[in-house]
């Protein structure tokens, strides 16, 4: 079956009355843009986020508030299409003081296999360092080459393993892990980095992100691989004391793929987290900020022990 993709566009104001009309007219689920979101989320640049792209922004701001909802190409979705464009209409005439915005709908055909698939066509099965194949579920690997094959579905969380921060860490585990070696992973994403040290041997005992999703899909991914990942929390441990301390210590090596800012304010807490003689595996620093996140781990007492790069991002390995 095709689908029709309906975009409502409303206002932040708008959201509630609109939710409530689609659910009068049997819609149960819908993904919603609000423009304030965004909005929001600049407000968390300056701790998460290295940079981002003025066109973005300009985009984002340009940007209406919507509800986009999916109805079957059918005689039945075409009388619910109609219903709810009369709804609309009606929930416009109520709306006096034009704070519900525009109320008018656009529509676009969404073929089956495009809503399954989408980017999946794009993902394809690639070797990572020295020693691992990258596959996501869907795909197959005639031969592997002696690789270990380590299967990924992201969904929603960051690490397919075809990001250049990603890799560049895969590479330094492969050199820094020991078998039995304990292992925390901060920003877990996907949950590929803990599953590539399991792999290499590693007991990683603890997992970390600020998404409850991403540990959810990190353990998902680590089962499919057949390995454990250990337990997982949720948070921000720079501005959670408990949290960090939940964390514990003891570990031997730690690997973050996160951002330069994250990675210079918690370069005390991993040099505390790790043993003597342990290893920090960072990235997802921006060339240009590598001197500063150097300059952090150093003054935390870390040792550089290899600086790697490609075109745009930065990792380093360190010693404490």
């Amino acid at each position: 079956m095709d689908w029709r993709e309906v975009t409502i566009y409303t206002t932040t104001e708008g959201i509630g009355p609109v939710e409530a009309l689609l659910e009068d007219n049997g819609v149960e689920g819908y993904v919603l843009e609000d423009a304030a979101d965004f909005e929001e989320f600049l407000k968390d640049t300056e701790i998460y986020w290295d940079y981002v792209d003025e066109d973005l922004v300009r985009e984002k701001r340009a940007q209406e508030t919507c509800l986009k909802i999916y109805l079957p190409d059918s005689d039945e979705g075409a009388k619910q299409y109609a219903d709810i464009r009369a709804a609309l209409e009606n929930l416009k005439a109520r709306d006096e003081e034009h704070a519900w915005g525009r109320l008018c709908t656009e529509t676009a055909l969404t073929r089956q296999e495009d809503w399954e698939w989408g980017w999946k066509q794009y993902f394809k099965p690639f070797p990572v360092g020295k020693g691992f194949m990258i596959k996501p579920s869907w795909e197959t690997v005639e031969d592997p080459q002696g690789r270990r094959i380590l299967e990924i579905d992201p969904a929603s969380s960051f690490g397919t393993g075809s990001h250049d921060t990603t890799q560049l860490c895969m590479m330094a585990l492969e050199d820094a892990v020991k078998p039995g070696d304990k292992l925390l992973d901060m920003g877990t994403g996907s949950g590929i980095l803990a599953i590539a040290a399991a792999m290499l041997g590693a007991d990683v005992q603890t997992i970390v992100d600020i998404d409850e999703n991403c540990l959810k899909t990190a353990h998902e991914n680590a089962e499919k691989n057949h390995v454990e990942i250990g337990r997982g929390l949720c948070g921000d441990a720079l501005r959670d004391p408990k949290l960090a301390k939940d964390i514990g210590g003891g570990y031997d090596v730690i690997v973050a793929n996160i951002v330069a800012d994250v990675i210079i304010g918690m370069s005390p807490m991993f040099a505390d987290k790790l043993v003597k003689g342990g290893t920090l595996i960072c990235s997802g620093i921006l060339n240009e900020r590598a001197e500063e996140v150097r300059a952090a781990l150093e003054k935390s007492g870390f040792t550089i022990l290899s600086h790697e790069k490609s075109d745009d991002w930065s990792a380093f390995a360190a010693k404490k």
